[in-house]
């Protein structure tokens, strides 16, 4: 009741997003992130099972998708995963969720914006990095309007350039769909690990669940922008991966540092490769965006129950945006895109977001069927394969995302202990 009183007592975000806004936002998230960031290590690690580990975190990233349209149509306040582990675990789980949350996704917001560096200018990546991060969080500040607005333009260029980069592959003479299966394979590992990477590029549709309050009617916006972002995202996906691997091969694949300007190099459109590069700075800044306004609103929820210092909590009088939360992100990941390293961030990110949609299957797997609880299958089929693919990622990011989640805890457990004995 405490909670509930005291978010009430608070000023709202305007809900302002439609169907497609929202739509627009998770394909702004998903598409950006995943052709041009993780094709490559999950091709690394798969070898010639690339199209497999697509597979296998799509069938993940659906069973995570339907859990949490379920939930955010029950609960739609901003803060995701957070708000539904807190109302249906427990306050603690509701905590753990949101700190892998934050923590990962400031590590995708890094891994973006070195992206939108590395293919704009390679010879100053961390600088344009962070000159991103100030520009985008200026973009957020400003509006959730403006930023759908922004997303929607962002998505359509992608899409064109990801069209082209496929008629270019599969339309030359150089392609070869022998090429898909050929190659040495790397094991039910290999498969799995790329599965891990690759679910980093499907996470996008978190940004639909996590902006509950500024959506129009969520019950019914949510569960039908999300499956619509996902399937269009898997069709744009497997497409891209056909057509790369169709010039390239999955160890051409593997090794690429810009592999879908390599892709159209080696199909023989040479031309084509600075569009692609063009398109991959603009997919990696429209991913950047949307990630920012997600963890923004997951900081502002944990703020609101004062997880993080209460003063996140504060919500713009003219903007109606949680403007503090979304300065001090911007801020952390500004710091963060000078120094990271983006494969790194990759498998460290997708570590702490499995843990975050753990905990959303294990939140839909309490839900009654007059709370519109999906098959029992699906959140258990997505828990088990959240933590599958979660301890398949290579040992580094298994490693330091453990680490984090456990100082997590240890920050919990120090903040219980101190207000009990007060």
């Amino acid at each position: 009741m405490g909670q509930a009183a005291t978010t009430a007592a608070e000023p709202g975000l305007r809900r302002r997003l439609g169907v497609f806004d929202a739509v627009v936002i998770g394909l702004g998230s998903m598409i950006g992130a995943g052709i041009f960031a993780a094709l490559a290590p999950a091709a690394a690690a798969a070898g010639s099972g690339l199209l497999l580990g697509l597979g296998v975190a799509a069938v993940v990233a659906y069973c995570n998708a339907t859990s949490s349209a379920r939930l955010a149509a029950r609960y739609p306040q901003s803060g995701g995963t957070y708000v539904y582990g807190r109302e249906r675990l427990g306050d603690f789980w509701g905590y753990l969720a949101g700190w892998g949350f934050v923590v990962g996704k400031t590590a995708s917001c890094a891994a973006m914006a070195l992206t939108v560096g590395a293919y704009a200018w390679p010879g100053q990546a961390h600088a344009v990095a962070v000159g991103a991060v100030v520009a985008l969080t200026a973009v957020n500040y400003a509006g959730v309007q403006k930023a759908a607005w922004l997303s929607r333009t962002i998505v359509a260029v992608v899409l064109a350039v990801l069209a082209a980069v496929v008629a270019a592959c599969l339309g030359s003479g150089a392609a070869d769909t022998g090429r898909l299966g050929a190659g040495p394979g790397a094991g039910l590992g290999g498969v799995l690990q790329a599965a891990g990477l690759l679910f980093f590029a499907f996470a996008g549709y978190a940004r639909i669940a996590t902006l509950g309050e500024e959506v129009r009617d969520p019950a019914r916006t949510i569960p039908r922008a999300v499956p619509i972002a996902l399937a269009i995202t898997l069709v744009v996906y497997a497409a891209v991966a056909v057509a790369a691997l169709s010039v390239l091969g999955a160890a051409g694949l593997g090794h690429a540092a810009d592999p879908l300007a390599q892709a159209v190099r080696a199909a023989g459109v040479p031309g084509l490769a600075p569009v692609v590069r063009a398109g991959a700075a603009v997919a990696a800044a429209g991913s950047l965006l949307a990630l920012i306004l997600g963890v923004s609103r997951t900081t502002l929820a944990m703020a609101r129950d004062r997880h993080l210092p209460h003063a996140l909590a504060a919500v713009h009088p003219r903007f109606r945006v949680p403007h503090r939360a979304e300065l001090a992100v911007g801020a952390v990941v500004a710091v963060l895109a000078g120094f990271a390293d983006l494969r790194g961030a990759i498998g460290f990110s997708s570590f702490g977001v499995l843990a975050y949609y753990a905990v959303a299957n294990a939140s839909a797997w309490t839900l009654s069927p007059a709370e519109g609880r999906p098959p029992r299958l699906v959140p258990a089929l997505g828990l088990a394969g959240c933590v599958l693919l979660a301890f398949s990622l290579p040992a580094g990011s298994i490693a330091a995302g453990a680490a984090v989640l456990a100082a997590g805890v240890a920050a919990y457990g120090i903040r219980r202990a101190v207000a009990n004995r007060s």
